[in-house]
């Protein structure tokens, strides 16, 4: 390499590291702005899990979820370093996000090259704040992807440099990622298989070291699930796990039929990709290059894994669900770094010099630029809690705050509420204790076998535990009745409302405002729209209420 070449691949490098610092620093701008938006539900789930553990009290004993116990622990993290609130829960998973653009530059310039390993960072760093994935929530599959990523780029430095020590730490961030999501299992699954195949050559000679190896990292991958299934066995709490996370769990992902799941990814797709459509474009453009670009051969086959083993992890139960889909952003980040690191290796071959790198750096960022473009309001001047609604609609996550805020100055530490409706966040914001584990409300209103077994149980622990204060929540979203839900609960709370509650509060969630009306204006108002709440405070029939 002579003297011209080298100063050529040094600019390179300084290119490529002055374009991931420019992208970690409009992703943290947009980020910090929208820190103290309000937690939507899943967020005040994992917030509330995570208060509890902080407080000595494990998963699934108080309070109840399908989903494994990562994401909790990940918030409990959170607020350890950065306070028990919207902002530092926002604060965690900017850091997390940063971290994972960076891996997706060290992913795609190990397989593409540093242009392309820069392309797809900055793709990964659009697609994962928009609102068509809900980014700028802390859903759990930021953390799998987190940790999927560590899993594969440990990975293929062991298979490079054959140490167990960086296999079996691989092993162990696939196993994180299984914890943060049961659907991380797939990203486990393809590691294990791409892990076998490039080492299927020892198998004409030496197989014993590669047997030892596959199953020391299955071992790695399991060992997390291990630990956790023994420190909830050792708290008392492995039985309630065990029934929500499996048997539960089975019932729930087995509701949905073939053709209402291909129903709801048609109906999601759409908003998904719709202020990024010339984003995913490119990566269908890349994906076709992968397999007719031959210098794209090095990689190809870890990408095409990735991709297919990615679209898997987005299906169980098949929901789809908005943000299932970030679990799909790192392999349609590496395919738009392949269409840009293809397209400059064309136009070098053609002695376009400097230009084989400008072209396709601009018109990636003319792409990109238009897609912020789309979501320049939410991203640069919508007011938290009207960014909050225009994501999610009429869900009550703005009105959570001032609901909880209410109960925490009318109530004691000590005291148990119960929000009937699935708003966990209630709890957080207020906190204070859960009067029953049902901290979501879906599972009882599905046709499932255990719904009213549920419902029975819910209003068993209410009684015996005679909350001071019950919030009902009258949105539908809160509930999702079907026509074949039970509605045992409904008639048990009305009766029960009745006899030994009054009510002290009401928020009327109106298209354009948000009524709220304590203590005596709250007596005899009807709310005017189909979503509020109601917030009822207990009669003292008992000196020992």
């Amino acid at each position: 390499m002579n003297e011209n070449e080298a100063i050529a691949r040094r600019l390179d490098k300084y290119r490529q590291y002055l374009l991931l610092a420019v992208i970690l620093a409009f992703s943290g701008y947009v980020r910090i702005r929208l820190l103290s938006v309000p937690l939507e539900r899943d967020e005040g789930e994992f917030a509330y899990f995570a208060q509890l553990i902080l407080h000595g009290v494990p998963p699934y004993l108080d309070a109840y979820t399908l989903k494994l116990p990562g994401a909790a622990l990940m918030y409990a993290l959170f607020m350890l370093m950065f306070g028990q609130s919207a902002w530092g829960i926002h604060l965690g998973l900017l850091v997390v996000n940063a971290l994972t653009v960076i891996m997706v530059f060290l992913l795609g310039r190990r397989l593409f090259g540093s242009g392309a390993g820069a392309t797809a960072a900055a793709a990964y760093a659009v697609l994962s704040l928009s609102q068509g994935v809900y980014g700028v929530f802390a859903h759990a599959t930021h953390f799998v992807v987190l940790f999927a990523l560590a899993g594969y780029l440990l990975l293929m430095r062991a298979l490079e440099r054959g140490r167990t020590v960086t296999l079996l730490c691989s092993g162990l961030c696939f196993g994180l990622a299984i914890l943060m999501k049961q659907h991380g299992i797939f990203f486990a699954v393809f590691a294990l298989l791409y892990f076998l195949w490039e080492r299927r050559k020892f198998f004409r000679g030496e197989w014993q070291r590669p047997i030892r190896d596959g199953l020391l990292f299955a071992a790695a991958i399991v060992f997390p699930f291990g630990a956790c299934s023994l420190w909830l066995f050792m708290s008392g709490a492995f039985g309630k796990f065990w029934f929500w996370t499996f048997q539960y769990a089975r019932e729930y992902v087995s509701s949905e039929s073939l053709h209402s799941g291909a129903r709801n990814f048609q109906r999601l797709f759409g908003r998904i990709v719709e202020t990024s459509l010339y984003l995913w474009a490119l990566a269908g453009i890349g994906l076709v290059l992968l397999f007719a670009d031959r210098e794209a051969a090095r990689g190809r086959l870890f990408a095409a894994g990735l991709l297919f083993f990615s679209f898997l992890a987005i299906c169980p139960g098949l929901y789809f669900r908005r943000h299932y889909f970030i679990m799909l952003l790192p392999a349609i980040a590496l395919l738009i770094g392949v269409a840009a690191g293809s397209a400059r290796n064309v136009l070098a071959r053609r002695g376009m010099g400097r230009l084989s790198w400008g072209i396709p750096a601009l018109l990636f960022l003319a792409i990109a630029s238009y897609s912020v473009y789309q979501e320049r309001e939410f991203f640069f001047s919508m007011d938290l809690d009207t960014a909050s609604r225009m994501t999610y609609g009429d869900n009550p996550f703005p009105e959570s705050v001032q609901v909880a805020q209410y109960i925490r100055a009318h109530s004691s530490p000590n005291d148990r509420i119960a929000v009937l409706g699935s708003e966990p966040q209630i709890y957080f914001y207020s906190g204070r204790l859960s009067a029953t584990g049902h901290i979501y409300m879906y599972g009882l209103m599905e046709n499932q076998k255990y719904a009213p077994v549920m419902q029975q149980e819910l209003i068993r622990e209410v009684e015996s535990a005679r909350p001071k204060f019950i919030v009902f929540v009258n949105v539908r979203s809160s509930w999702i009745i079907r026509p074949e839900s039970q509605t045992l609960i409904f008639d048990w709370a009305k009766s029960y409302l009745e006899e030994n509650y009054v009510r002290v509060g009401i928020v009327d969630i109106l298209q354009d405002q948000t009524i709220y009306l304590w203590d005596d204006d709250a007596v005899g108002y009807s709310p005017r729209s189909a979503a509020f709440l109601e917030v009822y405070r207990r009669i003292h029939l008992l000196a020992t209420d």
